[in-house]
């Protein structure tokens, strides 16, 4: 059944959870100082001034939010970081404006979502510290928040990815946190994989709880209340008078990030918001399968905290596309085709801050902006999950590959990647096509996952069930104020 995370399961479990947390100095911001981290106590601001921001330091726990100052090193918050893309780069009338994750800690706001799938196990009792294991299954970015999660609240992590992903997150996992790490078959797309290690898991070591992404309401509940709202802050901050927020570009992924489209139908119910997916996958767009080079967006499948009624568009982009644009932002011939094409340097020296799925959410933009004639009044609002400092070595490997980068490659990749996006590859969806997408559910999650086909309609069906699981959080709040209290450190 399902049923927010909302009582106290195991009080032993949770008396151990305070006494290590007391021990080590741990204390677990809320949701509400994540998204406003002015609230936080000005002790904790205070000695934040002397950690960097990715830092194996408890208190990096509060700079879990989209509104760190840009800085590597004791930084404190300020407004949203986000970019907007002039029309010169985009070649469309429509505002695209990206949140950029690198500010997070670890460089993308998994971090974020991961911590919203530990925090209420540990405040209610459903997770040891001091026993067990948080294993984070993963295409990329999650394994990495949660495990950079799991070390800074006194646990010990698993980190489960395809051996086919960028070197350096292998590396930062075992060197600098201190992962367990496992590399399952494939890339990207080989979710199932994934999947068959975790029951493995579940078998083996009794000492280890999976924390799937994929079927975990705390990541989409962190990203509704979180991101969602750092969206509807920055439209406030940059919107004019005639101003619309138009769209919001997500790709599909575990489907948490997208959940930040449900709250914003709430403020902008005409909102269209877009699923984005790649095209050497397109699993919702037509139920394909296949492999991509899109890092950051597992696929083959359709998360089971993916609402897919509020989902309108599905585009899929074209990996090639993405890999051609991560050299144009960020080789030298690039930069001086775009400065010469009349973008401000100020605009070319930040897109290093878009990694290759942010490339695609800004893609996928584009074609939105394209299919839907939208205006100069239209602001369209996407994700740079992390930046091109995850990817160096794709762009080294993409130069031995093919060569150095030249003008003229930078000319063919603007006007072809870029100005040549088009709107073919995607579907606006009807109420059948969102009903054929839901029931893609059944196959991973009923078949293979041993969920129940009553809680499937229910997420179909039940129009209460998604506002209760998103709005959990005001209970969690309590309940971490109440967990701080117990540990005594705030005192």
């Amino acid at each position: 059944m399902i049923s927010p995370i909302d009582k106290i399961t195991d009080e032993k479990v949770l008396e151990n959870a305070v006494k290590r947390f007391r021990e080590r100095g741990i204390i677990l911001p809320t949701f509400e100082q994540q998204r406003n981290p002015s609230l936080i106590p000005e002790m904790i601001r205070e000695k934040l001034k002397g950690i960097g921001l990715w830092d194996i330091n408890p208190l990096n726990l509060f700079r879990i939010t989209w509104k760190n100052e840009p800085k590597e090193k004791g930084g404190l918050f300020g407004d949203v970081n986000y970019i907007e893309l002039p029309r010169e780069l985009t070649g469309v009338d429509a505002r695209i404006v990206l949140l950029i994750g690198k500010w997070f800690p670890t460089g993308a706001h998994k971090v974020g979502a991961a911590y919203g799938c530990l925090a209420p196990r540990i405040i209610t009792g459903g997770f040891d510290p001091t026993y067990h294991k948080a294993v984070w299954p993963s295409t990329g970015n999650y394994c990495r928040g949660g495990a950079f999660d799991s070390k800074l609240m006194g646990t010990e992590s698993v980190a489960i990815l395809p051996e086919e992903m960028s070197r350096e997150r292998f590396t930062w996992l075992r060197d600098v946190i201190g992962s367990e790490v496992i590399a399952t078959p494939g890339c990207e797309s080989n979710v199932k994989e994934i999947y068959d290690k975790c029951w493995e898991i579940r078998r083996t070591r009794p000492d280890c709880i999976i924390f799937n992404q994929f079927d975990e309401f705390g990541n989409a509940a962190w990203h509704f209340n979180t991101t969602g709202r750092a969206i509807e802050d920055v439209f406030n901050l940059i919107r004019d008078k005639d101003s619309r927020l138009a769209g919001y570009v997500s790709a599909t992924g575990s489907a948490g990030t997208i959940a930040a489209g449900d709250y914003l139908r709430r403020i902008a119910p005409h909102v269209k918001v877009v699923a984005s997916e790649a095209l050497q996958c397109p699993t919702l767009l037509m139920n394909g399968f296949g492999g991509h080079r899109i890092e950051g967006i597992g696929d083959k499948h359709v998360p089971w905290v993916h609402n897919v009624k509020n989902t309108d568009i599905i585009t899929a982009i074209d990996d090639e596309d993405c890999m051609r644009t991560l050299r144009l932002f960020n080789e030298r011939e690039g930069h001086d085709l775009l400065k010469a094409t009349g973008i401000e340097m100020s605009v070319i020296n930040d897109l290093h801050l878009i990694g290759i799925s942010g490339i695609g959410n800004m893609l996928s933009a584009i074609k939105t902006a394209k299919y839907f004639e939208m205006t100069s009044e239209d602001i369209i609002f996407t994700i740079a999950t992390d930046s091109a400092d995850m990817y160096r070595s794709r762009i080294s490997e993409l130069t031995e590959e093919r060569g150095a980068y030249s003008t003229t490659q930078a000319i063919k990749d603007f006007e072809k990647c870029i100005m040549g996006t088009s709107t073919d590859n995607m579907k606006e969806l009807g109420y059948r096509d969102r009903k054929a997408i839901h029931n893609l559910k059944y196959y991973t999650w009923v078949e293979q996952q041993g969920k129940e086909t009553e809680d499937l309609n229910m997420l179909w069906s039940d129009r209460h069930i998604w506002d209760t699981m998103f709005t959990q959080v005001d209970k969690w709040d309590e309940m971490i104020n109440e967990f701080n209290d117990r540990t005594g450190l705030l005192k």
